[in-house]
């Protein structure tokens, strides 16, 4: 692991000691302050001349100052002459915004990518993005992994008989067949209606799922209603219990209190992709790391070794 340089922004620092502990490798040291008036001050504290360098840094709430973080970051690493410049984004934040579904309004994806190019990163390795097609934004390679082994691990050791993969709405469908072939299970949809960008209406359940127990798979938990809303619905269908598979607990807003009060749902099962506070510490919600799979991307990234093995959607 000769000439690496692994360093982190505020966004997630745990996650980013945990994949330099897999690597055995020291965090590199920086210093990121502030201005008297707020600016984001940064100075990498050692010599990274030369070095492949990768930058951990989640673009997750609060998403303004992790973003300006991570460019300030990357222009610094560009201007103290690294070899080579990869942003780590274990979630990346302003993906909702993929394409003009309305009239007068951006592609904040793309505007993203742009401004992590113009920053001067070389690569892109991030994990789960909300649109797949994100990663062609980029005229720079992305690696995009999945957290799908993780997650489904999980749950295969839980030895759930009678399961049904949920997918949340028919954008999700291609990704809930994934952990549907890889569990073994049979898949369902919810048809719902979006009624605005944070409220849903629940419409049709497409498949058989009474007397199963269910696990709703999608990638971004924010305020937790539309995850309630399927259950409510799916309950209606006489399910036996439900869980929920995610792989960025955004858990904004009242999240926590619907997940909580939500009866038929036993558990959320999420990544430490995003920070969580004390979330990790509620009865119904269930942390996963993916420290190992970020870490060993990096390795074979150094190394410039093939890490297709690691974002296929389905383990071979």
């Amino acid at each position: 692991m000769n000439g690496l340089a692994i360093f982190s922004g505020n966004a997630n620092t745990v996650l980013a000691k945990n994949i330099c502990d897999h690597l055995s490798v020291p965090l590199t040291e920086v210093y990121i302050g502030r201005f008297s008036e707020g600016e984001i001050r940064v100075q990498i504290k050692e010599n990274i001349r030369g070095k492949d360098v990768f930058i951990i840094q989640a673009t997750c709430p609060p998403p303004n100052e992790n973003l300006m973080e991570l460019l300030i970051l990357i222009d610094a690493a560009r201007r103290a002459s690294a070899k080579r410049i990869t942003a780590v984004l274990p979630y990346y934040g302003y993906a909702r915004q993929d394409r003009k579904d309305q009239p007068r309004v951006p592609i904040t994806a793309k505007l993203v990518a742009n401004l992590i190019v113009a920053a001067g990163a070389n690569r892109v390795l991030t994990m789960d993005l909300h649109a797949a097609q994100i990663q062609g934004f980029y005229d720079i390679p992305v690696d995009h992994l999945y957290a799908i082994n993780i997650l489904c691990d999980y749950f295969i050791d839980k030895k759930i008989r009678n399961l049904v993969v949920v997918s949340p709405d028919v954008g999700g469908i291609k990704m809930a067949r994934a952990y549907a072939k890889r569990l073994g299970a049979e898949l369902a949809i919810v048809d719902k209606r979006r009624a605005t960008p944070e409220k849903t209406e629940v419409m049709h359940i497409l498949g058989r799922v009474k007397g199963k127990t269910v696990v709703i798979v999608d990638d971004i938990v924010a305020t937790a209603g539309s995850l309630v809303e399927a259950i409510d619905a799916l309950s209606k269908k006489e399910i036996v219990s439900a869980y929920a598979a995610i792989s960025h607990g955004i858990l904004s807003g009242e999240a926590l209190n619907r997940i909580q009060a939500c009866k038929f749902l036993k558990e959320v099962v999420i990544t430490d992709s995003i920070p969580l506070k004390d979330a990790h510490k509620h009865p119904k919600v269930k942390v996963l790391s993916i420290a190992s799979l970020l870490a060993e991307a990096i390795k074979r990234t150094h190394n410039e070794e093939s890490i297709s093995c690691l974002f296929d959607e389905v383990r071979r």
